[in-house]
């Protein structure tokens, strides 16, 4: 009888987590592009809706959003588990300033490039959603006949808590995709 008495707050507590409604803003990855410029292979993607209807209060008010992509470069090896050549991991946060009304984009991990300020929150978005030009490895480090492909996992937290919670209660998502199978041929 006691440990029912000890089981019913927990119980309650989870019937409360999972009865909040799940988010509802997709965070989705467009545009996932694999080039092999100037003999590197090179990444661009652009994140849809990095900023969620249900982020929007939070920035406005002064609590930064964060971007993380981990984009990983993959070979295809029939019958066996694919091999991970190599990854990197990008981070961006925006800040919105209130007392000067100001978005500023900065990015904390995998790039260096300027802060970027604004006055427009939808420009500001794009820049915090755009990535173009990621360097993932020279193409001479890869074999030219086999099978590569790059997977992209994005993830969108207020405050940078990407946890089970927060997805629940609408101030994280996560999402992933995978770019099409792509083959190295050395021009002669």
């Amino acid at each position: 009888m006691h440990a029912l008495r000890l089981l019913r707050p927990l119980v309650a507590a989870a019937l409360v987590l999972l009865s909040g409604a799940p988010a509802h803003a997709e965070l989705r990855i467009s545009d996932l592009d694999v080039f092999l410029n100037d003999h590197v292979v090179t990444v661009h993607a652009v994140l849809l809706d990095a900023i969620p209807e249900g982020f929007q209060e939070g920035v406005k008010s002064g609590i930064p959003a964060h971007v993380r992509l981990t984009i990983e470069l993959w070979q295809y090896r029939r019958l066996l588990p694919d091999n991970l050549l190599t990854a990197k991991v990008i981070e961006r946060t925006l800040v919105y300033n209130v007392v000067t009304k100001e978005y500023k984009v900065t990015a904390v991990r995998g790039e260096t490039r300027p802060v970027y300020a604004t006055r427009d929150l939808r420009d500001a978005q794009r820049v915090l959603s755009e990535i173009r030009g990621i360097k993932m490895t020279p193409a001479t480090a890869l074999d030219p006949f086999p099978v590569i492909y790059v997977r992209v996992n994005a993830e969108a937290a207020l405050n940078g808590e990407n946890t089970f919670v927060a997805r629940m209660n609408g101030t994280a998502e996560q999402t992933s995709r995978q770019s099409d199978y792509r083959t190295i041929k050395r021009m002669q």
